[in-house]
């Protein structure tokens, strides 16, 4: 069973900009906060890439360095910022850091685009919850795999 880190403050959470993220802290993180279970954790070639081709990575990390939260976003930095993954250790939910790397990502991406997200099934209730309006329309063309292989 993992430690439950119920004893930190929100205030001894430190965010930054992070490009160069490791493969490792990434997955790892992925698996703490369960949205591993819909990412290729078991693949370091496409999360390389994953990290590699996002144009905003915001991290959230304890004063000893833990990673406990992440945001990876595509943006063209005019219109549209995509929140591609949003993932907080299940040890450190409910303090708001998730709310603060959503407004991070929207800082770094531009108040002028749209930040858009599809929500991991367990998340769908926490969104409205921080102020973010639902949109009924959104449609998918799952990926194989291959890598267009």
């Amino acid at each position: 069973m993992m430690p439950r880190h119920r004893d930190f403050a929100v205030t001894d959470i430190h965010y930054a900009l992070e490009p160069d993220l490791s493969i490792d802290d990434f997955t790892s993180l992925l698996r703490r906060s369960t949205l591993a279970e819909r990412r290729p954790v078991d693949d370091p070639q496409r999360v390389a890439g994953m990290l590699a081709h996002a144009d905003v990575i915001v991290t959230a990390r304890t004063a000893e360095g833990l990673l406990v939260g992440v945001s990876r976003a595509v943006s063209d930095f005019h219109y549209c910022t995509y929140l591609s993954d949003l993932a907080v250790d299940e040890a450190f939910q409910g303090r708001g850091i998730g709310k603060e790397l959503i407004r991070r990502t929207h800082d770094a991406g531009g108040h002028q685009t749209s930040l858009i997200l599809i929500a991991a099934p367990k998340a769908r209730s926490y969104y409205p919850h921080i102020g973010m309006q639902h949109h009924d329309s959104c449609w998918i063309v799952r990926g194989d795999g291959t890598g267009g292989r």
